[in-house]
């Protein structure tokens, strides 16, 4: 049984934590025995979720686990990092945006696990099939991630750390900005008393063309077409809205460039 210590307590690290203690084909092979987090409530919740220590100060963290899980916001990851007692673990972050030297400061034995997908603590979701993107320093140490990694999900690649920041660009684009109109479009729906459900057959339908034709292709809407007569009445009756007429102007201007050669 190989033993793990996940250094924080939000949304990916509570997804991880559940994964590896309540799938059996993972729990055989690793346990979390200890999980860190500045505030005290929030490391004793998870911990209270997965039968294991919780810690609220690094200097109290065990120094002979095999693998040291960081899921911190990327601002708070080198302080974290500077903090930790020295040991022999696998020391593994999981940002998209943060290079994987960051842990070089510290070990010779540092990687990423980086899962694409969204995760919301309250939302419980199972990791089979969330690709988990991998980088290491040392080859004998990513053949242990993949180990891991394989256990965990059944999408496991190698990905350097140019590519891995490009595809969490690309993921904001395609995930959090496009969840920000889906609020837009739901706060628009309640000033008139509609529920937004009556756009989900939309959405889903939208989602599941990407899976036969490109982005590029699936595309529809008055700003592919031009049809400025609509544009303008829909700029109008975002008169009270002037942030939400920005981006109005801006994604039909953006759809139009891409669609007028």
């Amino acid at each position: 049984m190989k033993t793990i210590v996940l250094i924080g307590s939000g949304n990916v690290a509570t997804q991880l934590a559940r994964n590896i203690y309540e799938r059996p084909e993972v729990a055989s092979h690793f346990q979390v025995t200890q999980v860190y987090s500045p505030n005290e409530s929030h490391a004793q919740a998870l911990a209270n979720l997965i039968a294991c220590e919780a810690i609220s100060s690094l200097p109290l963290m065990r120094t002979d686990a095999d693998l040291y899980l960081f899921s911190v916001k990327d601002a708070a990851l080198e302080d974290v990092i500077n903090h930790i007692p020295a040991n022999n673990g696998l020391w593994i972050h999981t940002s998209g945006s943060m290079p994987m030297e960051i842990l070089a400061t510290r070990t010779q034995r540092y990687g990423v696990l980086y899962p694409l997908q969204t995760f919301s603590k309250e939302r419980p979701l199972s990791l089979r099939e969330v690709p988990l993107f991998l980088e290491c320093h040392r080859e004998e140490d990513l053949a242990e991630l993949q180990s891991f990694a394989n256990l965990l999900s059944n999408q496991v690649r190698t990905l350097d750390s140019d590519q891995r920041r490009t595809l969490h660009l690309s993921a904001v684009f395609a995930c959090n900005f496009a969840n920000h109109l889906y609020a837009l479009a739901a706060h628009l729906l309640e000033e008139k008393q509609l529920p937004f459900d009556l756009l989900l057959p939309l959405i889903q339908e939208t989602t599941a063309k990407l899976s036969q034709l490109p982005p590029r292709e699936a595309q529809t809407g008055p700003a592919i077409r031009f049809d400025t007569n609509i544009i303008h009445k829909h700029l109008a009756m975002l008169h009270q809205h002037p942030r939400m007429q920005q981006i109005y102007e801006i994604m039909s201007e953006s759809i139009y460039n891409m669609y007028k050669e």
